[in-house]
């Protein structure tokens, strides 16, 4: 069962490595994110509908959407995989799915934000890089 391990082994070298620097950048770039978050933006209970590339050309609009979804699944993909292999295989998911688009995600992701220990590492976070808590 076991054979295929063997006979693959640079397959399984470049797995630790990516499962490393996933683990690491995740490590730089949450706080970084986390830290950008308007105060405001999980306040109200429904998103208005921002886009920050709206004004854009539609051809230019339609590419960085697609281009943010496949971004988004591949995060995903990756994050399955990561539950087997070594990494964050569970946020490395929460970030393709907050890449993605789908109906409910803010509402999704305005719940997860709002769980108490959540918020309170979020908040604290922000506190230690000098910005206000978000705004429930």
């Amino acid at each position: 069962m076991l054979d295929w391990i063997t006979l693959d082994e640079a397959t399984i070298w470049y797995l630790a490595v990516f499962s490393i620097v996933s683990f690491a950048g995740t490590l730089m770039l949450v706080p970084v994110l986390v830290i950008r978050i308007p105060e405001d933006y999980f306040a109200e209970k429904k998103r208005h509908g921002w886009e920050p590339w709206a004004h854009e050309h539609p051809v230019i609009r339609w590419s960085l959407l697609i281009t943010k979804n496949i971004l988004g699944y591949i995060f995903i993909i990756l994050g399955i995989a990561m539950l087997v292999l070594p990494g964050q295989g569970i946020l490395t998911i929460l970030i393709g799915i907050m890449f993605i688009n789908f109906p409910g995600k803010y509402r999704l992701e305005r719940w997860a934000v709002m769980r108490g220990p959540v918020l309170k590492t979020i908040n604290k976070l922000r506190h230690r890089a000098g910005r206000a808590p978000l705004l429930t």
